[in-house]
């Protein structure tokens, strides 16, 4: 692996304080180090240079589980290499084209989760409007007599809340 280039600063009595650093290496090295492919918070980008579109495969099929993969390339470039977007929805729970994973947005349709190591349970999200289930334990009530039910879940609907009943959105 080769430093492509670092910055370097001083923040004094910072100790979290981290540099960007960009590297490079090449395929084999890469297949070869498994360390290389650890997911590293912060500024950093490693470029894995290969020569043909089975490197590319054996690279991507080497990843474990991924917050996010940034894939860059032209319309041409995401129609021959489709299969390694197909690849990497195993691997990572975002993908992003032509773009960089940075900041996200809270939204229904943001998930920032993935496989194992990159999340424990890849089901759940820490943003966007399904980031509470990580703090929901599912529970059933079988029959049982409403005077045991949660307010939310009594026929009468105390709450006057909306809810799904029989697959129908009601009050």
């Amino acid at each position: 692996m080769r430093s492509v280039v670092s910055s370097q600063f001083s923040v004094p009595d910072v100790s979290s304080a981290v540099s960007a650093a960009f590297s490079e290496t090449d395929a084999g090295t890469f297949l070869s180090k498994p360390e290389l492919a650890k997911e590293i918070f912060g500024p950093t980008t490693l470029v894995v240079r290969h020569a043909t579109k089975k490197d590319l495969f054996k690279i991507v099929a080497s990843l474990e589980g991924h917050l996010a993969a940034a894939v860059h390339g032209t319309a041409e470039d995401f129609e021959e290499f489709a299969e390694v977007i197909h690849l990497l929805e195993e691997k990572v729970g975002r993908i992003v084209c032509n773009g960089f994973p940075t900041g996200v947005e809270v939204s229904p349709a943001m998930v920032h989760g993935g496989p194992y190591p990159a999340t424990s349970d890849s089901r759940y999200t820490s943003v966007g409007t399904q980031a509470i289930l990580r703090f929901a334990r599912p529970i059933c009530f079988q029959d049982c007599p409403a005077s045991l039910l949660p307010d939310e879940l009594k026929d009468a609907n105390p709450l006057k809340i909306w809810r799904y009943v029989d697959g129908q959105m009601k009050r």
